[in-house]
């Protein structure tokens, strides 16, 4: 690996760490389409690797700074975690079986759609404590 490489994979890591941090995002918002961009990598394996960075404690320090303050639900942490480990196998069983321009255009679309219903049709909610204690 040259040093542009790495330095690009630090930038993008970065990038996708100060957001994780600032706003919860990072993983498929940040590092896929920068690793397809920036270093040619295909729509699969981008994804493969952003699924790799999730499973190591990357985030550990930031989880710890809003644990501090209150700020993390760890039922919900937990019962989450637990959907996400049987929905990226099945998940990743599924993208690796379907071709890779239909992988491409699920992600772009998946998105477009995010994007636009934080845009223009997310409610006004102030209070997450009520959310939280609805559970």
């Amino acid at each position: 690996m040259d040093l542009q490489t790495i330095l690009i994979l630090m930038l993008i890591g970065i990038s996708a760490g100060l957001l994780g941090g600032m706003v919860g995002v990072g993983g498929g918002i940040i590092i896929v389409p920068a690793l397809i961009f920036f270093l040619g990598f295909s729509q699969k394996m981008a994804q493969g690797t952003s699924l790799g960075i999730l499973l190591l404690p990357v985030g550990i320090l930031g989880v710890l700074q809003y644990y501090k303050q209150g700020q993390v639900d760890m039922r919900v942490v937990l019962v989450i975690s637990l959907g996400f480990i049987i929905g990226s196998f099945y998940g990743s069983k599924i993208a690796l079986a379907l071709p890779q321009e239909t992988v491409k255009k699920i992600f772009a679309l998946l998105m477009i759609v995010v994007a636009v219903k934080m845009l223009f049709f997310d409610k006004k909610n102030n209070d997450t404590k009520a959310v939280a204690a609805k559970m």
